[in-house]
């Protein structure tokens, strides 16, 4: 199955598309990565595109990697434009390929892309949250329900399962599911008070609720599990939270949660005070110099050793 992936960043998150496409080149990838921006092109790219048209760029990353570039205007924060990103590249992506991605910048893949793809044929493929399970009567899903029914959509109870935002990949004949979770996350924009709002660090918040008993507080990644229950037509197929290294197990798809980013961490002072690098960690840093070179080879090698002696610091000590 031909697959493209597509991932959105801006501002440091740079370096984490860097690591990705590393990870993707890795595990055998072969195709396009379609990466919208905000702000100038990365450094380590800058020198390596070439312009396709007005706000557009190519990067060859190897013989059967290419990155393709897009500048965005959007007021949106990015973590609510992933439908919208992903129906914007389809007229073109479609061409070349059966099946979409999308990825978070701070996500690595750590396994073959022969298992990914042979996933994307069991249906729109996603991973569990570190919040899942919720349950069929959880307020949030009760949330959920009350809100969309009057707009139009009647939500069904389709599994337990609790999606992360950060990955989803579906065949393009599975379409109507982006379409769906794109007028889930307008209504709700609407209601909040516009697409710039978000629960987490970089976008607006609010001081209130975000709609009854928070149910919106994850903006899409609560749409993503809302548009489930609104398509119980489609199949999905879920990874558990191993997946993404929240439970104990093989990290597949290693996501770094929070603030707190592979490529700003200090992981020495951090393990002094109880905080000790973890497996997301040293998987970033085993991806972060081929093919692409985004940090110096000094570099990756400090922190590397700056691994090793937080883990070990790690052992004798604990966070209180």
């Amino acid at each position: 199955m031909k697959c493209v992936v597509c991932t959105l960043f801006e501002h440091h998150y740079h370096w984490g598309v860097a690591v990705l496409v590393n990870s993707l080149c890795q595990a055998g990838f072969q195709g396009t990565i379609y990466a919208g921006f905000r702000g100038p092109l990365p450094p380590w790219a800058e020198h390596q595109v070439r312009l396709l048209e007005p706000n557009q760029w190519e990067m060859q990353v190897s013989p059967d990697v290419r990155i393709h570039f897009l500048r965005l205007e959007t007021s949106a924060h990015f973590t609510n434009f992933k439908p919208d990103f992903l129906l914007q590249i389809e007229p073109m992506a479609s061409k070349e390929s059966d099946a979409v991605i999308y990825c978070d910048p701070d996500i690595v893949i750590n396994t073959n892309w022969r298992f990914v793809d042979d996933w994307l044929s069991c249906g729109v493929a996603l991973c569990e949250d570190v919040n899942s399970p919720i349950g069929e009567n959880h307020p949030k899903r009760i949330g959920w329900r009350r809100f969309f029914k009057p707009l139009g959509h009647e939500l069904e109870f389709h599994c337990p399962e609790y999606a992360n935002g950060g990955w989803i990949g579906l065949r393009w004949e599975y379409r109507k599911f982006l379409l769906v979770w794109q007028e889930l996350m307008t209504q709700m924009a609407i209601a909040l008070g516009g697409s710039d709002i978000v629960g987490i660090e970089g976008g607006r918040t609010l001081q209130t609720s975000y709609g009854f008993a928070n149910c919106f507080d994850k903006t899409d990644q609560d749409a993503l599990n809302a548009t489930i229950e609104a398509c119980p037509d489609l199949p999905v197929s879920f990874l558990k939270g191993d997946a993404m290294g929240f439970l104990d197990g093989q990290a597949l798809l290693p996501h770094a949660l929070g603030p707190s980013k592979p490529w700003r961490r200090r992981y020495l002072l951090e393990a002094l005070v109880g905080c000790p690098p973890n497996m997301v960690d040293r998987i970033f840093w085993n991806k972060a110099d081929s093919p692409i070179h985004p940090f110096s080879p000094a570099f990756v090698r400090a922190k590397r050793l700056e691994l090793m002696v937080g883990a070990a610091l790690g052992r004798l000590i604990r966070r209180a």
